[in-house]
């Protein structure tokens, strides 16, 4: 029986015994996937809680396009900007396999195949987000100037990705030495020989090593628009080692003693008095506000 539109949990339950009687083998790459979009959607649920039920959402980068399809589920139009990727691989087939329940309960959803830089849509949408997305764009500037345009007045675009002026690389779970050139010298053994990433020549190769200076400096010149920065994402990020199992193993042990020591002691909540620049996570809000000074 198909699960009630509010219940994601429950809608990914539905794929999940799907990817396990179609194709077992990609069940671990699915329950990454899937708790990868289970935290997103509770990052991104508050923001949602103004808008009406028929509201246009945009989404970029929607990988499997779990939460776009769950949205689609509670009534949102959606419209999702997923570049085309090789039919075959495991991403495909797990996609296809979504969007083909999404389509069984006849849960419609826009998807456009190409790069956010080439989106081509104005005012049209009441809100975009982003999730792990920004830092593998190969133009930083074209795409939040292509997503801010595609918003309608008022509207928002909400993204979270890692901000490299902070030390660390979260797809290798490497520390970082001031810049990607200098990191991929000194590190080049781990980064190209990483099995913790399928493709981690193409996965390096396509950060752009973003950080909030980068996004401030941006949104500088543009005009009409305001900016803000949460605080929230890393203390809960940290808690995630204690509460999400893939997510822990994902991360190098040390790095999880350290977060279980550092949970323990309350201390992972100091990071919002921290600024923004210097948190390992980016959480911005553009609000579209056209003929108002930026």
């Amino acid at each position: 029986m198909p699960s009630a539109p509010d219940n994601f949990d429950g809608w990914v339950a539905e794929i999940r015994g799907i990817v396990a009687a179609r194709h077992p083998e990609l069940s671990e790459m699915f329950d990454l996937f899937a708790n990868e979009a289970l935290f997103g959607y509770g990052w991104l649920r508050p923001s949602l809680s103004e808008l009406s039920r028929d509201a246009h959402i945009l989404e970029v980068g929607g990988g499997l396009t779990l939460i776009s399809c769950q949205l689609a589920r509670q009534g949102y139009q959606v419209t999702v900007v997923e570049p085309i990727s090789d039919g075959f691989s495991s991403f495909a087939i797990l996609q296809k396999l979504v969007l083909e329940h999404a389509e069984s309960q006849s849960i419609a959803i826009r998807l456009l195949p190409c790069c956010i830089e080439d989106l081509n849509a104005r005012n049209e949408f009441d809100t975009a987000f982003s999730i792990n997305v920004m830092e593998h764009v190969a133009n930083v500037d074209e795409a939040l100037r292509r997503v801010i345009l595609s918003l309608k007045p008022n509207g928002f675009y909400r993204f979270t990705c890692p901000n490299y002026a902070f030390p660390y690389e979260p797809h290798f779970n490497l520390p970082t030495l001031f810049s990607k050139a200098m990191t991929e010298r000194a590190l080049n053994r781990q980064i190209f020989g990483s099995a913790r990433v399928e493709q981690p020549a193409a996965i390096w190769a396509s950060l752009n090593w973003i950080t909030v200076g980068d996004v401030k400096r941006i949104c500088s010149t543009i005009s009409g628009i305001s900016v803000h920065f949460g605080k929230t994402m890393t203390p809960d990020s940290v808690e995630r080692v204690t509460t999400d199992r893939a997510f822990a193993r994902r991360r190098a042990p040390w790095m999880v003693r350290l977060a279980k020591f550092i949970i323990a002691s309350r201390l992972h909540r100091l990071a919002t008095l921290l600024p923004a620049g210097a948190l390992p996570l980016i959480d911005c809000t553009i609000i579209y506000r056209p003929g108002q000074a930026s």
